[in-house]
């Protein structure tokens, strides 16, 4: 049977070549986008699952002094900033001949040297040195490995230091060892991140396994009418439902093996282009950009045996009886109750998820599993309200015909693009979420604080700068011109001020009135009874200095007002500069000047909030990417079961054809019944995104907030996706004239 099987698959005429063809070419798509989407699936968790030199921790080496016998190392990891990007810093001393390594180096720098990662000694070799390499002393000994790297775009330098040099930094840890584990693990902010791409990857999955299922079940089941009623014939001639069974086996797994392998194929072709996709913003190591072997070997054999399943599943009448092609019925019509969880989920949205302002966890759960349920419902109902509206107002025999055959069967019509739905339902709303949290995180107090250049100098157990530092420090930034600087002073007596129990505890920094009038975003000075203003008044104005959540910072606005104790800052350390400057280079020569003094490193508002702006938008792009190539695989789907549809009705169209109808008119047939179910699916599900995001924004309002309309990525994609299927669709129409030649009018 399996002989036989080939031989009824290569060896039965044009049809069957036609069939075979399409069922590869809509298998191969499938297979090189799934095989692209694994291939950044895995470079990302292999770049997140690197050892984490990074987050190694330690002891603090409190009151440190050189030891003959210590062993290990001081390290003192931080981050700093330059145009926009990001640049990690690991100073290092060696305690001893076994002082760990950092991943991709030979050995660690000495003092006075320093290892640079390629993209940094670029960057190194290009900026003006007062800008970036005086924060750097010593000399380059070489390049960073791979090892220790993210990707090649990323900026990473390793000095070495003394160790009364490292033991004098904020944040300094004697190490032994360099972590094991994966960065994700151990740094917060780096499983935030880490969380977002997932969820991005999450879209994809759903965005992209299922239609593909879809995709590659479709394209088996060509002419699936056609050859059911040649099975049927064949057990009228005494073949058993085994016999059947292994006759479509082979048809399918044929065609899924052949595409599977040219998927394979073609994908080598094109991983040069998939590994200079930024997912995260920069490009991973091509050679990371691969899917493993048992994903290959997966792939391999699970396209034919989910094709096999899907051709068994449509050979169902078939088993019944020989006869049971013969006495098909017409199945029921969809019902309209098939809305109500789609309704049900949207009004949850609309009401009781949010009903305190705050969302209900477990009631946002269930109303989206209503959503997501309810749109794989309510498509068929839909698509079938649509066909018979458009049959009763067309006057259009193309749009007649094609209205009909949507409304007599538009489950089948609506099965080819289910897949998409939820793609574009998840994208729609995240596209609708993140412009509007964007936007909001770029209008700090109106924009007048963006340009506001931020650094703290207090952390646990120190208050910040002591006088003398921070006067000296304070001359050399007001020595600069077109310069403005908020000093922000620790208050030293706030544990000899007890609060009082019916009012709020004492303001822990003290400002300046005379600088604090050049940000009067923060509050002014309040006017003693006597007409004069006070020296200085109390607040808690650092709680804004690299706020990691710009959107937080218009709340806590203004700092100062009537209600502001009169303060003093004689013999107060510093804990805070605030610094305006309006020319870029001055702002890295500032950045390049306090580096030296905080942990963190300096960052203006516009800065902290396009950093986390750049981590939204970046894992929007990943889902929209997804919706973009789900839209595709859509379209090939609809073209496999345009194609099915041509060759089962062959003869019906040439009749047609012969009768005078002109094959414009069959062509628009064709265009409007793959068209219609597609533009429904997109529709529907966008419609759905913005309803569910609608309510979550209005929840996230603050004042500085604004509904925002999806970017442009969002337009392009769905957009760019639908044209390209409508695109895709078209390739079929040269097939209709070539089906309907005059010589197919007879009957076999």
């Amino acid at each position: 049977m399996i002989r036989l099987g080939l031989r009824l698959s290569l060896s039965s005429g044009r049809e069957a070549a036609a069939r075979l063809a399409l069922i590869v070419v809509g298998v191969t798509a499938g297979v090189v986008v799934l095989l692209a989407t694994l291939s950044l699936f895995n470079a990302f968790q292999a770049t997140d699952g690197r050892p984490c030199w990074e987050c190694t921790t330690g002891s603090a080496p409190s009151g440190w002094a050189l030891d003959a016998t210590a062993d290990g190392a001081l390290w003192n990891y931080h981050e700093d900033f330059y145009a926009g990007r990001t640049i990690k810093r690991l100073d290092a001393a060696a305690l001893g001949t076994r002082a760990p390594v950092v991943p991709g180096l030979s050995r660690m720098p000495g003092p006075g040297q320093y290892y640079a990662s390629p993209a940094l000694a670029g960057l190194l070799d290009s900026a003006p040195p007062e800008e970036l390499a005086a924060r750097f002393p010593g000399t380059r000994a070489g390049l960073i490995g791979d090892a220790a790297l993210s990707g090649p775009d990323e900026l990473v330098i390793v000095l070495g230091r003394t160790p009364d040099e490292v033991a004098a930094m904020p944040g300094a840890r004697q190490v032994d060892t360099v972590s094991a584990v994966s960065a994700v693990s151990t740094v917060p902010a780096l499983d935030d991140s880490a969380d977002v791409y997932r969820f991005g990857f999450g879209v994809a999955a759903v965005g992209l396994i299922v239609p593909l299922l879809v995709l590659v079940g479709t394209a088996t089941r060509l002419a699936a009418a056609r050859r059911e009623t040649r099975f049927a014939a064949i057990r009228l001639v005494g073949a058993t439902t085994r016999q059947i069974n292994v006759l479509a086996t082979v048809d399918a797994a044929l065609g899924a093996l052949a595409g599977a392998l040219a998927g394979l194929a073609i994908f080598q072709l094109v991983r040069p282009a998939v590994a200079e996709v930024r997912i995260t913003g920069a490009r991973f190591f091509p050679e990371l950009v691969a899917p493993h072997a048992w994903q290959y070997v997966a792939v391999l054999g699970g396209v034919p045996v989910v094709a096999a399943c899907a051709a068994l599943w449509s050979l169902r009448r078939v088993r019944i009886s020989p006869l049971g092609v013969a006495r098909k019925t017409v199945g029921s019509p969809p019902r309209a109750w098939r809305v109500i969880p789609l309704l049900a989920g949207l009004g949850m949205f609309a009401g009781p998820v949010y009903r305190n302002g705050k969302p209900d966890d477990l009631l946002a759960v269930v109303a989206l599993a209503l959503v997501m349920v309810g749109l794989m419902l309510a498509g068929p109902w839909l698509t079938m309200v649509a066909a018979r509206l458009a049959a009763r107002l067309t006057r259009g025999g193309a749009t007649l015909l094609a209205a009909r055959r949507l409304a007599a069967d538009p489950k089948t019509a609506f099965r080819s693009v289910s897949g998409l739905v939820l793609a574009v339902f998840i994208g729609t709303t995240i596209a609708a979420l993140v412009p509007t949290v964007v936007a909001g995180q770029q209008k700090v107090a109106g924009g007048m604080l963006n340009d506001v250049l931020g650094a703290r100098f207090d952390r646990p157990g120190v208050s910040g700068l002591s006088p003398r530092a921070g006067t000296e420090l304070l001359d050399r930034l007001h020595a600069r011109p077109g310069v403005d600087v908020l000093p922000i002073y620790a208050r030293a007596a706030m544990e000899k001020t007890p609060p009082r129990p019916d009012g709020p505890p004492p303001a822990p920094y003290v400002v300046e009135c005379s600088d604090l009038a050049r940000f009067p975003v923060l509050g002014r000075c309040p006017v003693n009874t006597d007409g004069r203003g006070a020296r200085a008044v109390a607040g808690n104005f650092a709680r804004i200095i690299g706020a990691d959540n710009p959107l937080t910072v218009d709340r806590l606005l203004p700092l100062a007002g009537p209600a502001s104790p009169p303060a003093d800052t004689d013999g107060l350390d510093l804990a805070a500069v605030m610094i305006i400057t309006r020319d870029p280079a001055t702002l890295e020569r500032l950045r390049t000047l306090l580096a030296g003094h905080t942990v963190e490193a300096p960052m203006t508002f516009a800065e902290v909030a396009q950093v986390r702006a750049d981590l939204y938008t970046r894992a929007e792009n990943v889902a929209l990417a997804m919706v973009g190539l789900t839209l595709v695989a859509g379209a090939c789907g609809l073209v496999v079961t345009a194609g099915g549809g041509l060759v089962e009705r062959r003869q019906p169209f040439t009749l047609l054809r012969l009768a005078g109808t002109p094959t414009r008119t069959l062509a628009a047939v064709v265009l409007l019944e793959s068209a219609l179910p597609l533009l429904l699916a997109a529709a529907l599900a966008a419609c759905a995104g913005f309803g569910v995001a609608e309510p979550l924004i209005d929840a996230l309002a603050m004042k500085s907030t604004s509904i925002a309309m999806p970017g442009p990525v969002y337009f392009a994609s769905l957009g760019g996706g639908l044209a390209a299927s409508l695109l895709v669709i078209l390739t079929t129409l040269p097939l209709l004239r070539r089906m309907t030649t005059p010589d197919n009018a007879r009957f076999e």
